[in-house]
């Protein structure tokens, strides 16, 4: 079965129950298809859609709340799973994990700088024989890895185009359906256009006559009650019509999806098919090139850390041998040692002199206050004595 006829079979079984249940046999009777008056969105149908409203006009009950209230509930139905099936999808196939490898990837790819590559001057002998061959093995071990990581990426993104290339088949059976939905609702709203206006132009003018001939009050009573249809056969009119919006809206929404996942698809199949393999090419050469920078470097260091060499031993032997004549000039001792060395001899005699002269000082008078004290604690000693023998 082909998609055309598939779409066909289901607009069908869309416009099968208009009310949501079995046809009522109760239906109003078929009018003449001259007395049909067309409606803007019945001109825009094809002319099978046409004869479908046209017969989907006559299933509608005139004066029958509850027809109405279930007219066309099936499509809006399918229409509302459709929605939520819709909003599951664009939940659960977010493109942010998608973007978050194809950021990865470009990260791992700027790790490795070719810029780092380049030869940086070196000094001293340790840097010049164990640097250079060191940087060369580090950037060799840092590429194996990140090439590795970067081989791990590629996988997760050849996975990821093909489970956007899948959404976007299984978009274009949603599209599909949505423009079902939507040409099933063109046939419902443009049937109940093409009743509303047959019950105002005919219908209600009819009853009308029959009321006003008989003065029946009854009869002016079903004038009401079929122009209070007309009302609510208007507003379940205009729900269809929202409906039939939300169709129209889903339409550029679905493409615009699928236009997302192609251009997602598009750019890891450039990422895996040109940026990579020239990622790797492209480092290849910078380390080859470095390769043979640092020989011509190394090279360099071995002559400018030569003459750097022999230089420095000049120097240091020049004045080694002027520090060595200075020094076999002077003799052991000299005399501004010998006379500081007196000078500092006096001055500790002296000192230890006037403190001895001080200290004999100090002595003499600690002895004179010695006997002052004896002196006086004899005298009060004497005078607590007489005081007892007074009170006695």
């Amino acid at each position: 079965m082909t998609q055309n006829q598939q779409n066909k079979s289901d607009l069908d079984t869309l416009l099968e129950t208009p009310f949501g249940m079995e046809p009522s046999p109760a239906a109003s009777p078929a009018l003449e298809r001259g007395q049909e008056r067309p409606v803007a969105l019945l001109d825009r149908l094809s002319p099978e859609e046409q004869e479908k409203a046209q017969s989907l006009a006559k299933q509608i009950p005139a004066g029958n709340y509850e027809a109405i209230l279930t007219y066309g509930t099936n499509a809006q139905n399918q229409l509302s799973q459709f929605s939520h099936k819709m909003l599951d999808h664009v939940q659960g196939k977010d493109i942010g994990p998608v973007g978050d490898v194809l950021h990865d990837l470009m990260r791992k790819l700027k790790e490795m700088d070719p810029e780092e590559l380049s030869a940086s001057k070196k000094t001293g002998i340790r840097k010049l024989f164990n640097k250079a061959k060191v940087s060369i093995q580090e950037m060799m071990t840092k590429y194996q890895k990140l090439s590795t990581q970067v081989d791990r990426i590629s996988i997760q993104l050849e996975h990821s185009k093909r489970g956007l290339l899948e959404d976007v088949q299984m978009l274009e059976q949603l599209y599909e359906q949505n423009k079902t939905y939507f040409q099933a609702l063109n046939v419902y709203i443009a049937a109940a256009e093409i009743k509303r206006d047959e019950i105002l132009n005919e219908v209600i003018p009819e009853l009308r006559r029959k009321a006003e001939a008989s003065k029946d009050q009854m009869a002016y009573q079903e004038v009401n009650d079929m122009a209070q249809f007309v009302d609510r056969l208007e507003k379940r009119l205009h729900d269809l019509q929202l409906s039939r919006q939300i169709t129209i809206q889903s339409a550029p929404q679905i493409r615009m999806i699928q236009q997302t996942n192609q251009t997602l698809a598009e750019k890891i199949q450039s990422s895996i098919m040109t940026s990579i393999p020239l990622w790797k090419n492209q480092i290849a050469i910078a380390l080859t090139l470095n390769r043979q920078a640092k020989a011509v470097e190394a090279q360099k260091q071995v002559t400018s850390t030569t003459n750097d060499l022999l230089l420095k031993n000049s120097e240091m032997l020049k004045m080694n041998s002027i520090e060595t004549a200075k020094e076999n000039e002077r003799g052991i001792v000299e005399i501004e040692t010998l006379k500081q060395t007196q000078e500092n001899l006096l001055e500790t005699i002296e000192e230890t002199l006037r403190i001895q002269a001080d200290g004999r000082s100090k002595r003499k008078a600690a002895e004179i206050e010695i006997a002052r004290m004896e002196e006086d604690l004899k005298h009060r000693l004497l005078a607590i004595a007489d005081n007892r023998d007074n009170r006695g």
